[in-house]
């Protein structure tokens, strides 16, 4: 028998860290719980969970993300001025995270680029769109689903 290895249909129990080129880490969980997923079940973006094809328990890799495989480009569409009425009462911050809702009223993260008296630039681009990442995994273990 040989050993399951990641694929389509699989159940992944891993570590990871995802790390900006600067060596920045943005997220981890070789401190806590290991992360278990399956293959497919949105936890993971498409291009990580790609990243991780082939791979079996035990394997430890550093892969690099290109920003299409990951949070994808900015989208200059995603960057929206409003009129600063709209935030009466706040105090205003460059890289001020303001939770939105949209008219589904799901919640949608935006930040503040520019204000003045008149209006605010909020960009709703995730933060991680256009950055290259470091994808350092340890699979822990891999099973069919």
């Amino acid at each position: 028998m040989t050993e399951a290895r990641i694929g389509n249909d699989c159940q992944v129990t891993l570590h990871f860290a995802l790390s900006l080129e600067n060596g920045d880490v943005v997220d981890s969980t070789f401190d806590k719980q290991p992360a278990t997923f399956r293959v497919g079940d949105g936890n993971l973006l498409p291009g990580f969970e790609q990243a991780l094809f082939g791979l079996k328990a035990g394997d430890k890799r550093t892969l690099k993300i290109a920003p299409e495989q990951g949070f994808g480009q900015p989208n200059p569409q995603n960057v929206q001025v409003m009129p600063r009425s709209q935030f009466e009462g706040m105090e205003l911050s460059e890289g001020l995270l303001i939770i939105f809702n949209d008219a589904a009223n799901t919640e949608l993260p935006g930040v503040v680029k520019a204000f003045d008296e008149r209006q605010v630039t909020v960009d709703f681009n995730h933060p991680l769109s256009g950055k290259a990442l470091d994808f350092r995994v340890e699979v822990i273990d891999v099973k069919s689903a």
